[in-house]
């Protein structure tokens, strides 16, 4: 079995499968617009699925801007990490809408759904904010428009936004299936519903039958090319900092394991970017995996993009990061050191080849059998061979059984004390472009090197298979 740390919702199988996201990187400035015509300004809707990667910052999902005197748009603060929605105009705020819940679960997605009527007579009925089918009822802030009031939406000339409020809170998340309705106040149930064999996930429905308005617009991130592709069939948006591998597979229907930016230890410096798949740290405390797992054969690939000495390791370690050490201290912690050697109980050992800036290190862990294997650009160090089962032939080491670890769980792992090391990840949606892109025997993920057989990309699809 396995599990996403933080609760994290796992999408659920569901005759409508979203296939692509768009990976916002707030380092990128990456954004995108379109110009509107004259619209509707008192009914209108907001449908988006995220999945977060940097917190604490300011971020904006979407906005309506001319200046910062007139500007409409959904937000989590940066202070706190709530859910917002405002409106100024003319220096004067119209609406203002902050959750009393917080969102920090870098795991899961979320669907949020922001709907507008200005026109209801009563106010809490002019905004509602909804979160994974639910409304929010619980506020920290609550000024709601008066009745008829013209928001600053759809002002003919002016631009919509994904991802920005124009040059800033630039969007550190994933978003798919990005709605916006013009002329609606939809209810919830428009774009998701719950699953009826797990009455408690919340899962999107096909959009394209919905009556979109004038400045109405879709995004499902389906064309890699063209990313601001508008699937309504209206005018694209225009990408700015985005490319084609900015296209990601991790979405609401099939989750992928990230790494964890609220699972390291303090007294180091930790930078998470590309959807949390690329770490730069200057601690030997390793950082996490979101998934872990208790059973099953998973493989996953480390690439170097910049590395110096010889300080880097990869692995799985059986702690939720308690260790306050590297994590080929423990006696459940098993890692390749890049200078070739392996490591466990803190204690070296001679094993294969070093690696350095460009290469890919291949993990593959099988809990069936109880053994790890390490690669090195495709190649099995120590000859192993992961399809050899009870075998072992050329496992770095036999693991512990998951059960007697700390957590229960093998979590995938790496360490780094220089700053000047950047490392990213693909459990089978990679930030970069591979050379060619293979996927698991179930049909999922993308990596430079085939999976062994019977190995999966760790991904909630896989989760509960035959293989985990």
């Amino acid at each position: 079995m396995a599990f996403l740390i933080g609760g994290a919702n796992s999408a659920a199988d569901t005759a409508f499968s979203v296939d692509n996201s768009c990976r916002f990187n707030d380092g990128d400035s990456a954004s995108m617009l379109k110009a509107a015509s004259t619209g509707d300004r008192r009914q209108f809707t907001l449908s988006a699925w995220v999945k977060r990667g940097v917190l604490g910052t300011e971020q904006q999902i979407w906005s309506f801007r001319e200046t910062s005197s007139n500007v409409s748009g959904v937000f989590f603060d940066g202070s706190t990490d709530r859910l917002k929605y405002s409106d100024y105009h003319t220096g004067s705020t119209n609406a203002s809408i902050v959750t009393n819940r917080v969102f920090r679960d870098c795991s899961a997605w979320y669907h949020i759904v922001c709907a507008v009527d200005t026109d209801q007579g009563t106010d809490t009925n002019r905004i509602k904010i909804y979160v994974n089918g639910t409304q929010e009822t619980s506020f920290a802030e609550t000024t709601y428009p008066s009745q008829n009031t013209d928001l600053y939406v759809n002002v003919s000339g002016e631009n919509h936004y994904i991802g920005t409020e124009q040059s800033g809170r630039y969007a550190d998340m994933y978003m798919a299936e990005v709605v916006f309705i013009d002329g609606t106040q939809n209810a919830v149930t428009d774009f998701g519903e719950f699953d009826e064999d797990s009455p408690t996930i919340w899962k999107p429905i096909d959009v394209s039958g919905l009556t979109f308005g004038t400045n109405g617009f879709y995004l499902d991130f389906e064309d890699s090319a063209n990313l601001g592709n508008d699937a309504n069939g209206g005018t694209d948006f225009t990408e700015s900092n985005l490319a084609a591998t900015d296209q990601a597979s991790d979405s609401p229907t099939n989750n992928f394991s990230t790494m964890n930016p609220l699972d390291k230890k303090t007294g180091g410096t930790y930078t998470f970017a590309e959807g949390n798949l690329e770490v730069q740290q200057d601690i030997s405390r390793g950082t996490l995996s979101t998934f872990a797992v208790a059973a099953g054969k998973w493989y996953a690939e480390a690439k170097f993009i910049s590395t110096s000495g010889s300080d880097c390791v990869i692995g799985v370690i059986g702690f939720s990061n308690t260790a306050n050490e590297d994590p080929g201290i423990p006696a459940t912690g098993y890692v390749y050191n890049q200078d070739g050697t392996k490591k466990n109980s803190d204690t070296d050992a001679s094993f294969g080849d070093s690696y350095t800036t460009g290469d890919i290190v291949g993990i593959a862990l099988d809990l069936t059998n109880l053994k790890i294997y390490f690669a090195k650009n495709g190649t099995w160090q120590d000859s192993g061979d992961p399809t050899s089962g009870g075998t072992g032939t050329g496992a770095a080491y036999t693991i512990t059984a998951p059960a007697s670890t700390p957590s229960g769980f093998y979590f995938f792992t790496h360490a780094d004390e220089l700053s000047t090391n950047k490392v990213t990840w693909n459990f089978g949606n990679p930030p970069y472009a591979n050379s060619s892109s293979v996927a698991d025997g179930n049909g999922y993920g993308a990596f430079e090197y085939a999976p062994p057989s019977g190995y999966l990309a760790l991904c909630t699809k896989n989760l509960g298979s035959d293989g985990g």
